[in-house]
């Protein structure tokens, strides 16, 4: 692997393209200032105008969401796993159709594994330009995303109509329905009462995990394992998280029989690969090669932590309840 080949499998922080008419809430106000970005894979985007950073599959995509202050994501449901972490700012995440069955706020390094079938939006409640960094299951993640009702008619009040083949139309562009292309139907009572409907206890006990925690737990020389089946959320999501930090972290090479990526949370990393060597910052993301041997070491003094993630062989959609 040259350093020319890794450098096109490194995504820096700086030099993510944001998308702004990904989804059918773009006109929305509340949520019209939303960017999204597709890092590695296909993601769901509902827009050509998406930029897919890496297109080589992994078993899972890796996105993110930059949102001003007040910024709100609708609420919408997966088939497949999502899970966020924060990178920047302070969120609050919420659930239920017209979210109002729970919530819970999450700081700069709190991970989320959001459960399928449940409808869930989120929102930058802090005071700058917020991040979040998500993993969606699957490498075609799930087929897109499904809007909870009022979205959906909310959405065509500010000109942008979803097609039943997932794709949006503006009209404030002139854009309309072409021949044989449906609006997308709305979820029927019977379907919308089999989302799940879980409630705070289960949610926030099951499915949330603290940075300060974690990290904690690292401090023992040992990787956390954070999502997997032994994992501090019991999850079989189609793919493996560990948070790694200068505790845990070892300059012994090993490698993957997948693809894995690399995505620094504080601090910067030395990433030493057969082939040469590279540093990753806050927000940049890496994919490492299958068979590739490699480490990862902080590189300077100061708080260090990444978050590491390997697709596994269970099925994307796949949630486990131990």
């Amino acid at each position: 692997m040259t350093p020319q080949d890794m450098e096109a499998r490194i995504v820096r922080y700086g030099d993510l393209q944001p998308c702004k008419t990904a989804f059918i809430d773009a006109h929305t106000p509340g949520s019209d200032q939303k960017e999204n970005f597709t890092i590695i894979g296909g993601g769901v985007s509902e827009s050509p105008d998406q930029h897919v950073h890496i297109s080589i599959p992994h078993g899972f995509n890796i996105g993110a969401a930059g949102q001003p202050p007040h910024c709100r994501n609708s609420l919408h449901n997966h088939r497949t796993a999502e899970v966020f972490f924060i990178l920047k700012g302070r969120w609050r995440f919420f659930w239920g159709e017209h979210g109002d069955l729970g919530e819970v706020v999450m700081e700069e390094g709190d991970i989320f594994n959001i459960p399928t079938n449940i409808f869930r939006g989120f929102e930058n409640i802090g005071t700058d330009y917020g991040m979040i960094m998500a993993i969606l299951g699957g490498d075609d993640a799930g087929g897109g995303v499904i809007w909870a009702p009022h979205v959906i008619k909310d959405a065509k009040a500010h000109g942008l109509v979803l097609g039943d083949n997932g794709k949006l139309y503006d009209s404030k562009k002139g854009q309309s329905l072409p021949d044989g292309v449906k609006p997308m139907p709305l979820l029927t009572k019977d379907e919308l009462d089999k989302v799940d409907k879980p409630t705070p206890m289960d949610v926030i006990g099951g499915y949330v995990r603290r940075y300060l925690d974690m990290e904690a737990l690292g401090r023992s020389g040992k990787p956390v394992k954070v999502i997997g089946e032994n994992g501090l959320i019991r999850d079989k999501p189609g793919f493996e998280v560990d948070l790694i930090t200068r505790e845990s972290a070892s300059d012994k090479k090993h490698k993957h029989d997948r693809p894995s990526v690399l995505m620094p949370m504080h601090g910067h990393w030395r990433v030493d690969y057969e082939g040469g060597s590279v540093t990753l910052a806050p927000g940049d993301t890496m994919s490492v090669p299958e068979n590739l041997m490699h480490s990862a070491v902080p590189s300077m003094t100061g708080e260090a932590s990444l978050y590491h993630v390997v697709a596994t062989d269970d099925a994307a959609g796949a949630t486990w309840k131990g």
